[in-house]
C-alpha cells in the first residue's frame, strides 16, 4: 500500500499524510470478459486472497468484486474490472452517527448490499487502491453482520496492476439486478468505548492502537480538530503498516503472530483501535490470519475516545501521552 496512516488520513477534507503506492497505477486495457460462466469459483482460501486467485475467477458467477478505496484513491478512474463500489464515505457508513465511519445498522447495510447486487450465496472479494487499507474494513463489516464467505485481495490494486493484470478506465458502478442479501449482526465484533475501557482492565484482554507512532506517543497532533493527542493508558501500538511487507503483502502468519505475542504475551482476547476504525480492520485482518478467534474492533475508535469533555467536565476516557 507510502500508506495512508489510517482512518482519521481519509476524513473528509482532509488530504493523507502518507499514500501509498506513491503514484496512482496507469491504467492497462481491460481484455478480461465480463462474464466467465464456465469458470467455478471454490472456496475461498482464507481471509486473503492473491492476485492470482482473483484472476483466475474474475467474472465466475456468483463472485462479487467489491473497491473499498476512499479518499484520492476512490476519486481515481482505474478499477479491476467488474468491481462495485463499497463507498464507507457514503452509505456504507452511519452519518447520524457522531463519528466518521460508524457501521450502519442492519436493514441500512442490508440495503446497501442488494442495491450492489449481493446475494447471501455469493463469494466476496474486497480491494482498495492503497494496497491493505481500507478493504479490511469493508471485509470486517461483512464479518460483523453474519456474511463469511469475504476476502481481501493481497496488495490490492497496487499488486493486481504491478502483476500487469488488466484495469478498467471506469469508475466502479454496479447496475444489475437487486440481491437478497440479508445482513445477521454478530454481536462482540464492533465494540463500543465502554466495552474498550473494560477491556483495559481485564488481564486476559489487550487493546492494540493502529495509529502511527508518533501520534499514539501524542507527539504528533490528530488530523481531525478538537480530539486529544495521546493513547489509552495500557494500550499498546502496533502501526497496522508494519503488518505489510515493503510490497505491501501481508506478512506471513509466523510473522504476523511473533509481532502480536511480541506485545500482548499470551493474551489470546484482542481489540483494536485506530482513528475512526478503518485501519484497525487491518489488525483484526492480521490476527485472524495469525490464527487469533477473540478478536473485535472499537467503533469509535479515537475519533470517540480523544473528544475532549464537555467544558469543564473531564472526558469519561483517560488519555495519557508518551510510548
Amino acid at each position: 500500500m507510502t500508506q495512508p496512516q489510517d482512518a482519521a488520513s481519509e476524513a473528509r477534507p482532509e488530504a493523507r499524510p502518507e499514500a501509498r503506492p506513491e503514484a496512482l497505477p496507469v491504467a492497462r486495457p481491460e481484455t478480461l470478459p465480463v462474464a466467465r460462466p464456465e469458470v467455478l469459483i471454490g472456496p475461498l482460501p482464507g481471509p486473503l486472497v492473491g492476485v492470482d486467485w482473483l484472476a483466475e475467477r474474475l467474472g465466475a458467477p456468483g463472485l462479487v468484486l467489491f473497491d473499498a478505496s476512499v479518499g484520492a484513491h476512490r476519486a481515481a478512474s482505474h478499477r479491476i474490472p467488474g468491481a462495485r463500489p463499497f463507498d464507507l464515505d457514503g452509505p456504507l457508513s452511519d452519518h447520524t452517527a457522531p463519528t466518521p465511519h460508524t457501521v450502519p445498522g442492519a436493514p441500512e447495510f442490508t440495503e446497501a448490499m442488494r442495491v450492489l447486487g449481493v446475494e447471501d450465496a455469493d463469494t466476496v472479494v474486497v480491494y482498495d487502491g492503497a494496497g491493505i487499507y481500507s478493504s479490511a474494513r469493508a471485509w470486517w463489516m461483512l464479518r460483523a453482520m453474519g456474511f463469511d464467505r469475504a476476502a481481501v485481495l493481497d496488495g490490492g490494486l497496487p499488486a493486481w496492476t504491478a502483476a500487469g493484470l488488466p484495469t478498467s478506465a471506469t469508475g466502479p458502478a454496479y447496475r444489475g439486478p437487486r440481491g437478497s442479501f440479508t445482513a445477521r449482526p454478530r454481536a462482540g465484533l464492533l465494540v463500543d468505548g465502554a466495552t474498550i475501557a473494560r477491556a483495559l482492565a481485564d488481564p486476559a484482554a489487550a487493546v492494540l492502537d493502529a495509529r502511527t507512532r508518533e501520534r499514539f506517543a501524542g507527539t504528533a497532533p490528530e488530523p481531525r480538530p478538537g480530539l486529544r493527542s495521546g493513547h489509552m493508558p495500557g494500550a499498546v501500538n502496533l502501526p497496522f503498516a508494519e503488518l505489510q511487507d515493503p510490497s505491501g503483502l501481508m506478512r506471513p502468519a509466523g510473522e504476523l503472530r511473533a509481532a502480536f505475542r511480541a506485545l500482548t504475551g499470551d493474551r489470546d482476547r484482542l481489540y483494536f483501535s485506530c482513528g475512526s476504525g478503518v485501519t484497525a480492520c487491518v489488525l483484526a485482518l492480521g490476527a485472524d490470519l495469525a490464527g487469533y478467534e477473540e478478536i473485535a474492533v472499537y467503533d469509535g475508535s479515537w475519533s470517540e475516545w480523544g473528544l475532549p469533555g464537555a467544558p469543564g467536565t473531564p472526558s469519561e476516557f483517560p488519555v495519557t501521552t508518551g510510548p
